[in-house]
């Protein structure tokens, strides 16, 4: 009985592949919008062009707008906030990034400590910045 259930959930889930939220197949429109919506992530220059792709419903637009070259440090400081996780990895990654974004996104606790947390400490270890035994970075005095 549970192998017959795996193979329903596979089948439903392949043919809910290319379908929008209210789960009907995405019509010509819907499809050409998206596209539309990836050239301007892309062609983002000025902080204000990044304004719609904060709160875009599509994570890998926002994604695309995150690795967008263009992007400034306030503009990756708003994306640190997304709650998806590769749109906070995007931010890690990217070379306009400022330290206190990175050091935002590390987690205190170790139970909590995932795939940004990892991303963001590699990029400061990169940078330079020291981490103590419990995992958290080490301040330099000022």
């Amino acid at each position: 009985m549970t192998e017959r259930r795996g193979q329903a959930q596979r089948i439903i889930r392949s043919r809910d592949r290319g379908k929008n939220e209210m789960g009907k197949r995405k019509t010509a429109e819907e499809r050409a919008d998206e596209q539309r919506r990836y050239a301007l992530a892309r062609a983002a220059h000025l902080d204000a062009d990044f304004e719609p792709f904060f709160v875009d419903p599509n994570q890998a637009i926002r994604n695309v707008a995150a690795m967008n070259p263009a992007a400034g440090t306030a503009v990756l400081d708003r994306f640190a906030e997304d709650r998806f996780w590769s749109v906070k990895v995007a931010v890690t990654e990217h070379p306009n990034v400022a330290r206190i974004t990175l050091l935002r996104l590390l987690e205190r606790d170790p139970s909590r400590r995932g795939v940004v947390h990892h991303a963001a400490r590699r990029r400061l270890e990169a940078d330079g910045v020291a981490f103590d035994d419990d995992g958290l970075a080490i301040e330099p005095a000022l």
